[in-house]
């Protein structure tokens, strides 16, 4: 999915409040930002999916976490 379509269905989905769609779409649009080399851009989008699979209780969470992590990017709370 193109950029722009990629946009479109970001906007659409937060107006239909569709957490699945939002961490699939967040998920891709990640996916999409470490392949082109842009970490940041891409850690910012699997924190979007990931805070949205928390809040739906959905299993993409424990990846999205772990991209997180390869990344530097969890909370190390212990220490």
């Amino acid at each position: 999915m193109n950029r722009t379509r990629l946009d479109a269905a970001l906007v659409a989905a937060h107006e239909a409040d569709d957490k699945a769609a939002l961490v699939r779409l967040y998920r891709q649009a990640g996916e999409a930002s470490e392949a082109g080399g842009n970490i940041d851009a891409a850690c910012f989008f699997y924190t979007q999916a990931y805070v949205f699979a928390l809040e739906s209780g959905d299993p993409a969470r424990a990846a999205l976490l772990a991209k997180l992590a390869a990344h530097g990017r969890d909370a190390n709370i212990d220490g």
